[in-house]
């Protein structure tokens, strides 16, 4: 897999700029963000593997006029506590080339606000990117092998304080009604921190 790793930056100061001419899309680009929009959850998983949470994961489009890409609102919950989600992100995502793409992580100011915002988008009405703020080397980059679309962050450079890890890392697989996510927190000396052990989390669309 092909690595970027001043893609990112060179991709947010061109989004950013939504008076530029909107790019149009090839269909493998749509088929992406239409595979990853909507209710998903991992309760098949959680039932044959107890080690593993119920988790729903919502994602919703967000300022489709805008160019050169698709931003997506992404909700994540345990299930049985919708109204109180653990991750709220925006992402972007954009095309590389005839087969990579690549998905931009943004966090959310007043996250409280947005809480639900999966079934109600015009909550970003009057907001755009710059009130987002950017996760810097903690792009997913994928490819798409006529199948599926697969790929990761690049080794090393997402930065996470959480649970005592210094970075995190992020592997992704994408298919029509399905959605698979590993993330993972090492510590500085490459120790597994937090994240789920045994493999990815199995997001089912419903």
């Amino acid at each position: 897999m092909i690595r970027f790793h001043t893609v990112s930056a060179v991709l947010f100061l061109s989004i950013i700029c939504f008076s530029a001419k909107a790019q149009e899309t090839s269909p493998d680009f749509d088929q992406l963000v239409e595979w990853m929009t909507g209710e998903f959850d991992s309760k098949d998983q959680s039932e044959k593997d107890t080690s593993y949470y119920n988790i729903s994961l919502k994602m919703t489009r967000i300022w489709p006029d805008s160019p050169n890409g698709a931003w997506l609102y992404v909700e994540q919950a345990v299930a049985s506590t919708p109204e109180k989600p653990y991750r709220q992100r925006v992402y972007f995502l954009s095309e590389i080339s005839d087969s990579e793409f690549s998905s931009d992580i943004y966090e959310l100011p007043n996250e409280s606000d947005f809480i639900g915002a999966w079934e109600n988008p015009e909550k970003f009405e009057g907001m755009t990117a710059f009130d987002l703020k950017h996760k810097n080397g903690c792009t997913v980059f994928l490819n798409y092998d006529g199948f599926q679309y697969a790929g990761s962050t690049n080794e090393g450079t997402c930065k996470s304080d959480m649970n005592g890890a210094s970075y995190a890392t992020s592997i992704v697989t994408i298919l029509p009604n399905e959605v698979k996510s590993w993330d993972r927190g090492y510590d500085s000396e490459d120790k597994y921190v937090w994240g789920a052990e045994k493999g990815a989390y199995l997001f089912k669309k419903r």
